[in-house]
């Protein structure tokens, strides 16, 4: 089966190795402590200022938004009026590494990372960010998503959710590093809480966290490659965001996926930084909490935080319960227990794997 899918992607995979090329080039270039860089054709051909207008946004973002960004968010706003004259340039990658980089100096205007203590980190590190950045419309987060299994086609395995990813002998599971990947983090308390919800104690939900661990094949670096690795044929199974399952099948992989019937819920963290040009940054956040900006991520599979703009046939509700990660105390308390490189419970898992957990 592994090899009949290979064949069908090859199309796909020729794509993608096209566009890490590129990415990589564009690192090399940029300089910009390991995201991929572009800039919007405004930047280019303005100047970066367009004539005293607006001025130059740079972008610096967790990996899986960055084509939304490029091709559909930024453009739309550049035709408004508060976007005239607004160019950007954009950085994006695995989220933890993101957060670090703008941390250590690298230039950000507008910061969206995968998970809420990777903001944190910028309000803690030299108050890069305001400490009041969740008191933003809609608690400071640009979408929603939910974690979901990504399959073959026709569902081969019949996995339906995170229970029988730990009972099927013949899954073989794609899921990111967690020590340098937020989506890694949510699918990992996707698991805990889903085995949590079942009726499980603590101690037995991070078996089930264990066992599906062990069953993993690939721990790429970010979200984005580990959706790279499983369309090259890496594995039969991939723990995703929904919106990156929803745009393989939309791009024709020959794939399907699993929303759990428990399952977590994805909030993204977005915010400006102190130094960041005014007004123009915050119109653009404005901007993408707007109807227009919320209707635009929900065409690329974004789940909308204006509820009210929220299409329950696109995005359905898990069978069961949809939690969010304060079930467990939030990111704060969450990162400490689970992800701490030396003392948390996923770390010394990872370590008995053999797997990194140098962020």
């Amino acid at each position: 089966m592994r090899n009949a899918r290979k064949t069908r992607r090859r199309g796909v995979t020729i794509g993608l190795g096209a566009g890490l090329l590129t990415m990589l080039i564009a690192i090399a270039i940029a300089g910009c402590g390991g995201g991929s860089s572009s800039s919007s054709s405004s930047s280019e051909s303005s100047g970066g200022g367009g004539g005293g207008e607006g001025g130059k946004l740079a972008v610096v973002g967790y990996s899986t938004p960055e084509s939304v960004y490029a091709e559909t968010l930024e453009p739309a706003f550049e035709k408004t009026p508060q976007g005239k004259g607004v160019s950007f340039s954009n950085s994006f990658g695995a989220s933890g590494d993101q957060s670090r980089a703008v941390a250590a100096g690298q230039p950000a205007a507008v910061v969206h990372f995968s998970q809420a203590g990777d903001m944190e980190r910028l309000v803690e590190e030299g108050e890069i960010v305001s400490k009041a950045w969740t008191k933003q419309p809609y608690g400071g987060y640009a979408t929603d998503s939910v974690v979901v299994i990504l399959v073959e086609k026709g569902n081969p395995l019949g996995i339906k959710s995170f229970k029988d990813l730990e009972e099927n002998e013949e899954a073989e599971v794609i899921t990111p590093n967690p020590f340098s990947s937020g989506s890694a983090r949510w699918n990992i308390m996707a698991i805990y809480g889903s085995a949590l919800e079942e009726g499980k104690s603590a101690d037995q939900a991070l078996e089930a966290v264990k066992t599906v661990l062990e069953k993993t094949k690939a721990q790429p670096g970010s979200g984005r490659d580990a959706f790279s690795a499983f369309s090259q044929g890496e594995g039969n199974v991939l723990l995703t965001y929904e919106n990156e399952a929803i745009k393989a099948e939309k791009e024709g992989e020959e794939v399907e996926y699993v929303i759990p019937p428990y399952t977590l819920q994805i909030e993204t963290p977005i915010a400006v930084t102190k130094e960041a040009p005014e007004p123009a940054a915050e119109d653009f956040l404005k901007f993408l909490w707007s109807d227009e900006g919320q209707r635009l991520w929900a065409e690329d599979g974004y789940r909308p935080v204006n509820p009210k703009l929220v299409d329950a046939k696109q995005f359905p509700q898990p069978e069961k319960a949809l939690f969010k990660i304060a079930k467990f105390g939030g990111w704060g308390k969450v990162n400490e227990e689970f992800f701490d490189e030396e003392t948390g419970s996923v770390a010394k898992i990872e370590n008995e794997l053999g797997v990194s957990t140098s962020g």
